[in-house]
């Protein structure tokens, strides 16, 4: 008689760039066990930040016809009373209060849940998990050095010791962490610097994780980080303690060209215009928008450049809403850009409002290079198409993401900015006329460092690949904890 079918539950948390890699998680467990689980990814709409929650939903679930997805219901009350909070801590505070709706879905579900699997900053449903008798995973969403780097911060912020923190050393203060290469504390994922409550979030996050976690997956492939999870399974990162198994998984990219022929966004119509490796892509993620004086620097230095190009633009944040996690203006192209720039770039430039099938365009034929963010999901489509990265960090662990690409992986080069973030066009035109023109020994080596991560990224997720071997050897764990009902906490 065959087993009864259960449930493996997916909880993303928050924002787009947390739910893409647990959807190609699902896919995933899917491919390898679709026969014994079922897979549903349970959601928070966040009370903050939550621009184009239910569109990305519902994109997810057209995408995704094999997993079932689910909203909770908002907790009655996440509020905290007083002074105006950090949104990290309210996101982290809303998320804990969360619990409550987490509980009785989890208990109601049909088939029955057998794991849970958690974003970062779900640490505290582990309560939920304990209390279920549920074995409970993270998914960790910025790679193995990322990962190195948070588990050693409380021990890192407890050795400074005082007020201050790590703002205290200044910030040109160098940092070393196991794995990872040596980092300012300006580059440091945002907040922590600041030694607040939103690096006290962090820090409280990143000691509940190796405490309550039976394993922790990784978006990454271990060839392209080999120091950093050498330095993991070491337990170099947490020398106090034991490290949970880290599963390099990934990279969990979308392959793209899931769009019927009659279906494709005009941006990638216009790319079938172009030759091969002549375009540029610039795209700054989900929460990437920039103000006007800098959209015009953009503007001039693709302008001068000659190249190429096509630009996601998304309209910025009235003064303020940045910060408060605020809607965006709605404003035309035509009123962000210069008077005339789409008109003396047409033909040889693109630009889009607000969203491009990011992985379809990295893929394309025509695309040579990727001007990014540096978002993890971003770093790894790039990877996996094989093009070069100008990084351009704006926020959250960026920087951090920044550092890794050009020091450590060295498959891109940064963007010269001023201590507020700003790129100047020369600088624009000046990265952007190097990696599409240069034919220098620095160019060419770096083409070649692309060309093998691409292989490399490819080869661990085929079947017997290094990162599908690590999904069965968790996928083993997984089963085995399920029936006994193991739970380490």
């Amino acid at each position: 008689m065959m087993a009864k079918k259960k449930t493996v539950v997916l909880y993303p948390g928050f924002g787009v760039g947390h739910l893409t890699p647990m959807l190609e998680l699902a896919k995933v467990f899917l491919r390898h066990a679709g026969d014994a689980l079922d897979v549903a990814v349970a959601l928070a709409e966040p009370p903050i930040m939550n621009a184009g929650f239910h569109a990305a939903v519902a994109r997810a679930q057209a995408a995704n016809p094999s997993v079932s997805f689910h909203i909770l219901p908002t907790p009655s009350s996440s509020s905290a009373a007083g002074e105006p909070e950090e949104p990290l801590v309210t996101i982290m505070r809303f998320l804990r209060a969360t619990n409550a709706p987490l509980r009785s879905f989890l208990r109601s579900h049909s088939p029955p849940a057998a794991a849970l699997i958690l974003d970062m900053f779900c640490a505290d449903a582990l309560d939920v998990a304990a209390e279920l008798a549920l074995p409970a995973y993270f998914l960790f969403p910025s790679g193995a050095a990322g990962l190195a780097v948070f588990l050693a911060l409380p021990a890192a912020r407890a050795a400074i010791g005082g007020a201050g923190g790590f703002g205290s050393l200044g910030a040109g203060a160098v940092l070393t962490f196991h794995g990872a290469p040596p980092m300012r504390v300006s580059e440091l994922s945002q907040g922590l610097a600041e030694d607040g409550e939103s690096c006290r979030a962090m820090l409280r996050v990143a000691a509940r994780m190796p405490e309550g976690a039976r394993g922790i997956l990784v978006s990454s492939l271990e060839k392209l980080e080999p120091r950093a999870m050498e330095a993991l399974r070491d337990g170099r990162c947490l020398p106090d303690r034991p490290t949970p198994p880290v599963y390099c998984v990934g990279p969990l990219v979308s392959p793209g060209g899931a769009a019927a022929a009659d279906d494709r966004h005009e941006c990638l119509r216009w790319m079938d215009a172009q030759p091969d490796r002549s375009v540029v892509f610039l795209c700054f993620g989900s929460m990437g928008a920039f103000p006007k004086h800098q959209l015009a620097e953009i503007a001039a230095g693709l302008e001068s450049s000659g190249q190429r190009f096509l630009w996601v633009v998304r309209s910025p944040h009235p003064p303020g809403a940045a910060a408060a996690g605020g809607e965006k203006s709605d404003e035309s192209l035509d009123a962000l850009l210069p008077a005339g720039f789409m008109e003396r770039t047409e033909g040889r430039g693109l630009v889009v409002n607000s969203w491009a099938p990011q992985v379809d365009v990295l893929r394309h034929r025509a695309a040579s290079a990727f001007v990014t963010h540096c978002g993890w999901n971003s770093t790894l489509e790039g990877v996996a198409a094989g093009v070069p990265l100008l990084c351009w960090p704006l926020y959250a662990e960026q920087k951090m993401n920044k550092v890794r690409i050009v020091e450590d992986m060295r498959l891109g080069v940064g963007m010269e900015m001023d201590g507020e973030g700003f790129v100047k066009a020369e600088e624009v035109e000046k990265k952007v006329r190097w990696v599409m023109e240069g034919d220098d020994g620095e160019v060419r080596e770096l083409r070649k460092r692309v060309a093998k991560a691409k292989e490399l990224a490819a080869e661990a997720v085929e079947e017997g690949g290094p990162s599908d071997l690590a999904f069965v050897e968790f996928l083993k764990d997984l089963f085995e904890a399920s029936q006994q009902g193991l739970v380490h906490v």
